[in-house]
């Protein structure tokens, strides 16, 4: 049977005994999300609160991201992009699992050394698709040059991210590319590939260390260690023309 989302004891500041809340709610407050299953308005605009929510109650504290999502709607993905690349905060996103389609797009758009895929993961792009199919010629016209316009901005947020020619990256949209975490690293997604390594100590929260070798979720006095890759090559962005 279903467990359903697990329940963990958290007490609120006014309270003098713990409340039974989600395991998700408790991680929130940790600045821990987790974007899960299909992107949609509503998931998206719950993302967007709660990144806008803590950026202003601390700035200064890091934010982490854990993503295993097919993709979905791109203006909910855009939206959590564009909210990413405007708060103070840093960001961290973390690949686990799959993580398809306009979940790429917000794996991409983490702080630069602070995008992560953990080692069995895959990621995916490919071009944006409609679903107008039955419509007026008018209509489907606008369709058509809406769809192009959107495309253009995807593959200049690849490019931009990545590193990648412009060219290069609209002729990798053209059919599902799917990578391994070391592929999604060498291609520019990703800044490391991360091998968790067993830890017996409980999870107690999460702050972001880095070593000159390793980097480090820290959970107070235990810790989830990475092993990293070296640093993407980051040299100048040089677009190139479509043929």
């Amino acid at each position: 049977m279903p467990i359903g989302v697990p329940k963990v004891p958290f007490l609120l500041p006014e309270d003098e005994d713990a409340t039974w809340v989600d395991v998700y709610n408790v991680l929130y407050r940790k600045r821990v999300l987790f974007l899960g299953g299909e992107i949609s308005a509503d998931n998206a605009n719950t993302i967007v609160a709660i990144i806008v929510y803590l950026s202003i109650e601390d700035k200064n504290l890091d934010q982490h991201i854990f993503l295993n999502s097919h993709g979905g709607s791109l203006p909910g993905g855009l939206a959590i992009y564009d909210i990413m690349q405007v708060v103070q905060p840093t960001i961290q996103t973390i690949a686990v699992g799959i993580v398809a389609s306009m979940a790429s797009v917000i794996l991409l758009g983490g702080t630069t050394s602070r995008r992560i895929a953990l080692a069995n993961s895959r990621v995916m792009m490919h071009q944006p698709a409609t679903g107008f199919f039955m419509a007026p010629v008018t209509n489907l016209l606008k369709e058509v040059r809406l769809m192009r316009e959107v495309r253009e901005i995807v593959v200049s947020i690849y490019a931009q991210r990545t590193t990648k020619p412009f060219g290069i990256i609209w002729a990798d949209l053209e059919r599902d590319l799917y990578m391994s975490a070391r592929e999604a690293k060498d291609y520019g997604i990703v800044d490391f590939v991360g091998v968790t390594k067993t830890n017996p100590n409980p999870i107690r929260g999460l702050k972001l260390k880095t070593s000159s070798d390793k980097n480090f979720i820290k959970v107070n006095d235990s810790e989830i260690s990475f092993s990293l890759l070296k640093d993407p090559d980051l040299s100048l962005l040089k677009d190139s023309k479509l043929n």
